[in-house]
């Protein structure tokens, strides 16, 4: 199975399955098709709040800067694809451990 992730030069781009408006919100694990990372946030879907929401929440769960996360697709979608700058190296391990 391939990991919902893309190495590039410097980072990850990383495969997001987003869930606005969550009772708990929580960071890991694989959505049903194994080709993106769930991201449960309790933010609403406007004005890309939630979008915000999930770029902070990877950023802490990697502990990455968030300003080091960014959303490159998906905006009105539920399935997105956020990039995530740093070193390879480092990032990969982070992001395997969440989808353990």
């Amino acid at each position: 199975m391939t990991p919902p992730w893309r190495l590039r030069v410097d980072g990850v781009d990383l495969a997001v399955k987003a869930q606005p408006r969550a009772k708990r919100p929580a960071v890991g694990g694989l959505s049903p098709d194994g080709a993106a990372i769930r991201v449960a946030v309790a933010e609403v879907a406007e004005d890309g709040r939630a979008n915000r929401a999930i770029g902070q929440a990877l950023a802490r769960a990697l502990g990455v800067a968030p300003s080091a996360v960014g959303l490159l697709q998906g905006g009105g979608s539920r399935q997105k694809v956020f990039r995530i700058a740093g070193d390879p190296a480092e990032l990969v391990p982070k992001l395997e451990k969440l989808i353990a």
